[in-house]
């Protein structure tokens, strides 16, 4: 495991990464001109809902998900009762975690003829993301990655693999999209960087954080828009007390609208005893936070969360929205983050139930024996005020 960036990929005669995010807005701009002059074109809809996707995912633009909304509405407008309209829909409803919303529309989509691969690709989707019947998941994702030119399927592949716990495999097949890789765009390729360092951070039980940070920093060397990659880069960073570095990839991050941004760089002007610049930008991380909350709070629950444990300093306000995103998700990790939140505030009996909880679904899997929960539900009884003696939250 833990092939380094050079070693991993040959250089690929990929678009420079300034330049394709150009092009990115300047197509997603014109897209948006022609759909406005014939909404009725489900394909041209198809096609914003890519483009702005892509503009969320590596520009943090979050503003994407009000204008899925439009376009959502707009289609269901000018082809009312069409698979196509429902496919949108539950496309757009996916993207802000409205899950439920998301599968009903689905359905409808399949009640109305759309195609069986549209439907299975979303139905694993909302699959996965919700962590509803993952062995099944993991079974359709290697069909589907096996077949002929299907590169597109390792990625979630390897998502899938590393949320049973299976990092091995994961590495294996985030290395082979890696290799397989024949495109010029450099978007893809970043994405795949960022998987991977997200899974030596954030995924295996000892986290590399010098490993990660070399994906990280590959991720930006491919696609220095890549705002998440550079929060991602930042932490490990601010960890290790490298504070100017950090502040220096934080600061061309601060066009975007997303407040790890600014949560970061309260934390880099904190450290280095800056007062009043810390209590600024920790206003407009809260402040971003809440707008974003207001606006869309399933797809911002988790991120919320955390913000409110740590810099928001408000764990009550954390555990709220940490049950959120467990009622609309409940997989191995919101069900761990919902117990952190009840820890950090002061509800021990609580986060024993949360984990209690999470064996009676995940029992038996690899995922749930590694989690830092299995000890809670192993030792704690519910009805009793103790936290169980050695686990780790009782350490911290």
């Amino acid at each position: 495991m833990a092939a380094r960036p050079e070693n991993a990929m040959a250089r690929k005669p990929l678009t420079d990464g300034a330049i394709a995010a150009i092009n990115l807005e300047s197509a997603r701009l014109q897209s948006w001109s022609r759909f406005w002059r014939a909404p009725e074109r489900s394909a041209l809809a198809e096609l914003i809902l890519e483009q702005e996707l892509l503009t969320m995912q590596f520009r943090s633009d979050f503003g994407a998900l009000d204008r899925l909304d439009r376009l959502a509405s707009a289609v269901a407008r000018a082809d009312p009762g069409a698979a196509p309209a429902a496919i949108v829909a539950a496309q757009v409803a996916c993207a802000a975690h409205r899950f439920e919303e998301a599968r009903a529309a689905l359905g409808e989509a399949q009640a109305r003829g759309a195609p069986s691969d549209a439907v299975e690709r979303l139905s694993l989707t909302l699959d996965q993301a919700t962590g509803e019947s993952l062995d099944c998941v993991l079974a359709a994702r290697r069909r589907r990655a096996a077949q002929p030119g299907c590169w597109s399927e390792l990625v979630p592949l390897g998502a899938v693999l590393a949320d049973l716990c299976e990092f091995d495999e994961a590495e294996r097949t985030y290395q082979h999209a890696l290799r397989d890789y024949q495109d010029v765009s450099p978007f893809a390729l970043a994405w795949v960087c960022f998987e991977l360092g997200m899974l030596w951070s954030e995924r295996v039980p000892v986290p590399r954080a010098e490993v990660a940070a070399q994906w990280y920093r590959a991720a930006i060397d491919i696609l220095p828009c890549y705002v998440k990659a550079r929060v991602h880069l930042a932490e490990i960073l601010l960890s290790d007390g490298q504070n100017k570095d950090a502040e220096d990839l934080l600061r061309p991050a601060l066009e975007s609208v997303d407040p790890e941004v600014a949560w970061r760089l309260a934390e880099v002007a904190e450290a280095a005893g800056n007062a009043v610049e810390a209590t600024t930008f920790a206003a407009a991380a809260r402040a971003g936070f809440e707008s974003l909350l207001a606006r869309h709070p399933l797809a911002f629950a988790d991120h919320g969360t955390e913000f409110y444990m740590a810099g928001g300093g408000e764990p009550a306000r954390a555990f709220a929205l940490a049950r959120l995103n467990l009622a609309n998700r409940p997989t191995l990790r919101a069900f761990e983050q919902a117990v952190d939140a009840a820890l950090a505030a002061g509800e021990p009996l609580a986060a024993a139930e949360l984990a209690t909880k999470a064996r009676q679904r995940w029992a038996g899997g690899a995922a749930f024996r590694n989690s830092s929960m299995a000890i809670w539900a192993d030792d704690f009884q519910i009805g009793t005020n103790e936290v169980p003696r050695g686990s780790a939250h009782a350490r911290t």
